[in-house]
């Protein structure tokens, strides 16, 4: 086996959740694209290729060198959209693999020069062999990673089983045979419902199950998360580190560092990290026509058909929901917006929106009082934002205020 480089060719579009870090570093599961890739080959993990805008903030975070090839004559590159890495696909020396539909690249096993060559310019040398593969096997759109979760997380959770596991006592009412695991340090309060039926559910470490919560497996509980009294965490559904999460969740992604602990409804959706989810605030997953949901990944972007019924939100980074918030069906959220509105906000809501009913039309958050409120909430969990994360954000912050809609107009008064 040769040494894995895992690549992002930015050619995915996941609307705000690739903002602030490479597509394979989304969770898509209960593991990032590339957790699921270096879990299913421990060991040969030699490095990530990142956007140039993004490598420093990825070499940060990174377990492996960013930017920079192994010292091998022969190297694996794995994109890091691929859902489902499937490594019994036998390429030879030379040979790529490519996604027939789109024409990117899955894969391919190339020899130092041409991986270089691959990696910097995004082009495979003209002597690469191509092999195609008829079926979509890359993440291209957020409803890609929604529409495989009911499979990504059962095989995320039966792939590395987690060492002297407890096993369910007196605590918690345990229904169906699917595999349940709960870390040692992992609390899990009396009156608690595991429904197994449909799946494995697992507990990591530090987590917190209060009294009453039912989880319906498939379902993931990150390290340090809080599930709050009474929810409802229904089957296929990621609650990622540090995260707190309460009322009734389903079928839905949490990157981690975000909060949900009140009542109200979140169903078929993706949320970033560091969101805060107002009492009350309800999201629908499905239109009164029961019909394909139709979405739009950018507010001057086309509407994209979905092929799914049941789609509820994509949520970016940051963004921060008053009470009582009612999100409808297929709606993307900009990261860092803000919003407070008593209606419905836009399907369609861009990054760093500040939303009231006052500005029925929106502003745009101000930089530097975003960065002192993100500062703020990432301290709560003990994070510092670094050099490269601010950069990463106003570099963001500059291209998007440059290809700004007419409706959302820069705020340069004292508030927001």
């Amino acid at each position: 086996m040769h040494r894995i480089v895992v690549f992002d060719d930015g050619l995915g579009q996941l609307g705000p959740m690739t903002d602030l870090r490479a597509s394979f570093e989304v969770r898509t599961g209960m593991y990032t694209t590339a957790g699921r890739i270096a879990a299913l080959r421990p060991r040969m993990l030699a490095g990530y290729w990142a956007p140039e805008r993004l490598a420093a903030l990825v070499a940060e975070r990174a377990n492996a060198p960013v930017n920079r090839l192994p010292n091998e004559e022969i190297i694996h590159c794995v994109n890091g959209r691929w859902g489902i890495p499937d490594f019994s696909v036998a390429l030879r020396t030379g040979e790529a693999m490519i996604e027939q539909s789109s024409g990117h690249v899955v894969c391919a096993l190339l020899r130092r020069a041409d991986a270089e060559y691959f990696l910097t310019t995004g082009q495979l040398h003209e002597r690469v062999q191509r092999m195609e593969v008829a079926q979509r096997v890359l993440y291209r759109f957020p409803w890609d990673v929604l529409g495989c979760i009911a499979q990504t997380i059962p095989r995320d959770i039966l792939t590395v089983r987690i060492a002297e596991a407890q096993i369910p006592g007196d605590v918690a009412a345990v229904v169906g045979s699917h595999p349940i695991e709960i870390h040692p340090t992992a609390r899990v309060y009396p009156n608690v419902t595991l429904d197994a039926e449909r799946g494995p559910i697992v507990i990591h470490e530090r987590a917190t199950v209060r009294p009453g919560a039912i989880l319906c497996g498939p379902c993931s509980i990150g390290p340090d998360a809080t599930i709050i009294d009474r929810a409802h965490i229904k089957a296929n559904t990621v609650i990622g580190s540090w995260c707190k999460a309460g009322g009734e969740i389903g079928g839905t992604i949490f990157q981690g560092f975000s909060n949900k602990s009140h009542e109200g409804h979140l169903g078929d959706s993706w949320v970033g990290k560091w969101v805060n989810v107002g009492a009350g605030t309800t999201n629908s997953n499905l239109l009164n026509t029961y019909g394909e949901v139709v979405m739009r990944l950018e507010p001057s972007g086309p509407r994209l058909r979905t092929g799914m019924q049941f789609l509820g939100a994509i949520v970016g980074d940051h963004t921060k929901f008053a009470i009582l918030t009612r999100i409808m069906t297929g709606t993307v959220i900009g990261t860092g917006s803000m919003i407070a509105t008593t209606a419905p906000p836009p399907t369609c809501v861009p990054r760093f929106a500040w939303l009231t009913d006052e500005a029925s039309q929106g502003r745009t958050y101000r930089l530097e009082k975003f960065i002192d409120v993100a500062r703020t909430v990432m301290a709560r969990r003990n994070v510092a934002a670094s050099e490269a994360y601010l950069k990463a954000v106003r570099d963001l912050y500059d291209t998007m205020t440059r290809s700004m809609p007419s409706g959302i107009q820069p705020q340069t008064s004292s508030t927001p």
